[in-house]
């Protein structure tokens, strides 16, 4: 193995050869109740003494009790990556998440996962659909609450925290490791009176000082609550550019405003004041390894210097851009993104002066930068496992993803350079995920004016150009798609589609079977395909292709009620009340379908099941005349007192259909 390797292999798997070392496990003692906050989109200079434009009086009184580090970095400017770092130990080289509406792996061990095989009692309260439990870190924690309110992409701290504090009132004999994330200062920025009024032209600081608010409130019930040694850490998950470097927002740059984090710590062991020292937040792991006793290696108890890495993939990933990479030593941050810059941190917060052209940067900061593993485009998980509900809740948080992997070259743009184009992608992709196709192509157009390269801006102009019945248009950009990619099976795939949407959608059936034989899981294809088998009648096939989706993405409520439709129309009762019924349980009071379940449970002798299904039917649902019919028989079957008149109701409300079912039907006899 070559230097190269080695050094590469260790960025990835130190910290995975750290938390499966137990050699270095320090004496037993008794093991204490582990809080951990994640303060989402949270700069270090948003919280704390230090913080410029807003008091956080909570995190500050938290701060003097414990450590702060002064220089603490995540490991990627996303909040599902950053996450899943300080959960598992590892940069995203090592875990492989490196944008947001990805999957963690299950062969990733979690720190949920270590605590709960030695007897900690395990809970999470997460504030994003960011988070949810579909994209992999509930593993591990009895309790994971993302619960989201009417359906909303996000609830406030103050929602999290009580009920967070609500567990708290279950006492247990074991210690606990809870984890509370709040998600407040994200954009949109809507903080709450009387904040709003507090922070009128700094809404983000506004959010920022609410969330203090509750994490005061979350910290004291803690303490109250949990018995015996507690443990508490603070840490921002990244922060929010505001500005800085033609950054609003955050995920696409590595300069100070989306990198450097809050970080505190206290508990036992923890040494009171302020450390100088650079550190990254995916050392919370071990952290936390060390105060359950499991193992200190890399834990931030002990204090030691690192180069310190992190990464923004995400231009890369869905652009074809440069991919970026940083490494830090003491206050020396080096970025690498096509060229060099060099910063002094510290003398130069703002990273205002490059001084790539003069300074000298160490030997193990550029072995770092050099050999930090570029993940593969070709192996990059897709997010079009995503239902397109949840890819609107994602586009309310201002994450959208390509919907094509980007043609990496060499010439590829700095996406520095690129920092004016932000916020056109950002509101492009917002509006191609919301159907608003009309006001998307415009924005579409200037991007790729700027950037005719760019795959995913492309294949977005012409699947809304088709959208719209644009078949020209949108002919004409699949063709200049084809010229970026000639062998891409995302641009095929686009191109079916669009034939799909048309009078000629007999030309996308060997196009997507075509498709489907390279690439069998292409959730875009096989959507495609099944509605145009059950156009071709083939109900059964398209049944088949809908299932496969389902299991490679979640479907919503009025998908699986279609599902349920079509396995009941071929006689398939068993799997159409499975159907149905998830349906139900994800839509509440507004499923329309009690009639086809109450059919279906008669059908399997489910009596009181079908009984309760059409008592839910409302009289001004289309189904009413069949909902009594089939209610008259079941009272008939279950000897119920009232079937006369369950009779009569059924005769009374009668249409063309169910009159004559009624002259028919021999229990009524």
């Amino acid at each position: 193995m070559n230097r190269k390797s080695i050094v590469a292999f260790a960025l990835i798997a130190a910290a995975f050869a750290a938390c499966h070392n137990e050699t270095s496990a320090p004496p037993a003692v008794q093991r204490p109740s582990i809080l951990f906050v994640t303060l989402d989109t949270t700069r270090a200079d948003a919280a704390g003494p230090e913080a410029v434009g807003v008091t956080t009086p909570s995190f500050n009184a938290l701060a003097a009790r414990g450590r702060r580090f002064r220089w603490a970095y995540a490991t990627v400017p996303q909040t599902l990556p950053s996450h899943t770092s300080m959960l598992t130990g590892l940069y995203p080289a090592g875990h492989g998440v490196h944008e947001n509406a990805r999957h963690v792996a299950d062969t990733q061990a979690l720190i949920s996962e270590r605590l709960h095989a030695v007897g900690y009692r395990t809970a999470a309260f997460v504030s994003s659909f960011a988070l949810a439990k579909r994209f992999g870190l509930a593993r591990g924690f009895d309790i994971y609450d993302d619960e989201l309110p009417g359906g909303r992409p996000e609830r406030t701290a103050q929602e999290t925290t009580d009920r967070a504090i609500e567990f708290l009132k279950r006492p247990a004999a074991q210690p606990l490791f809870l984890w509370v994330h709040y998600y407040d200062p994200h954009y949109p920025y809507t903080p709450p009176e009387p904040f709003r009024s507090r922070y009128p032209k700094q809404p983000y600081y506004g959010e920022v000082a609410f969330m203090d608010s509750q994490l005061g409130r979350m910290a004291a019930a803690f303490q109250q609550q949990v018995k015996g040694p507690i443990a508490i850490v603070l840490v921002g998950d990244h922060g929010e550019g505001l500005g800085e470097h033609g950054e609003q927002q955050h995920g696409d740059l590595l300069y100070q405003a989306t990198m450097h984090v809050p970080l505190v710590l206290i508990g036992p062991r923890v040494a009171n004041g302020v450390s100088e020292t650079a550190v990254s937040t995916r050392r919370i792991f071990h952290t936390i390894l060390d105060w359950a006793g499991i193992d200190s290696t890399n834990s931030l108890l002990k204090g030691d210097a690192e180069i310190v890495v992190g990464e923004a993939m995400k231009p890369f990933l869905d652009y074809g851009w440069q991919p970026q990479v940083m490494a830090v030593d003491g206050n020396r941050k080096a970025i690498l993104a096509g060229k060099l810059e060099i910063y002094d941190v510290a003398a130069d917060p703002g990273e205002t002066h490059d001084l790539a052209a003069g300074a000298n940067l160490s030997r193990q900061s550029r072995a770092a930068l050099q050999e930090y593993p570029i993940p593969s485009v070709d192996a990059q998980q897709s997010a079009s496992n995503l239902s397109s509900e949840e890819q609107r809740k994602l586009a309310a948080l201002g994450y959208v993803s390509s919907v094509a992997k980007p043609v990496v070259r060499a010439d590829a743009p700095r996406p520095a350079d690129m920092a004016p184009m932000f916020p056109i992608l950002d509101e492009a992709a917002r509006l191609f995920v919301h159907e608003q196709y009309a006001q998307s192509i415009p924005l579409l157009e200037q991007i790729l004016t700027k950037d005719p390269h760019n795959l995913d801006a492309e294949l977005r102009l012409a699947t809304a150009h088709s959208a719209l019945g644009h078949d020209e248009a949108a002919l004409a950009a699949y063709r200049r798609a084809e010229v970026i990619a000639p062998n891409s099976p995302d641009v095929r795939t686009y191109m079916a589609l669009h034939y799909a949407r048309t009078s000629e959608w007999p030309k996308a059936v060997p196009m997507l079977e075509r498709i489907l034989s390279e690439t069998p899981d292409k959730v875009p294809a096989l959507e495609a395909l099944a509605l145009l088998r059950e156009r071709q009648g083939q109900v059964e096939d398209a049944i088949r292709l809908r299932q496969k989706v389902y299991t490679l993405r979640s479907p919503t409520g009025a998908e699986l009620s279609r599902l349920g439709e079509m396995q009941m129309a071929l006689g398939q009762t068993a799997p159409a009340i499975e159907s149905f019924e998830k349906a139900r349980a994800l839509e509440g009071a507004a499923f329309k379908h009690d009639t086809e379940l109450g059919v279906l449970y008669l059908a399997s002798q489910r009596f009181e099941d079908a009984r309760t299904a059409l008592d839910r039917v409302a009289p001004s649902d289309s189904n009413y005349a069949m909902a009594l019919f089939k209610r008259a028989q079941v009272s008939v079957l279950l000897h119920e007192p009232d079937a006369p008149a369950r009779i009569a109701a059924a005769r009374a409300h009668a249409n063309g259909v169910t009159r004559k079912l009624i002259e028919r039907e021999r229990l009524f006899q």
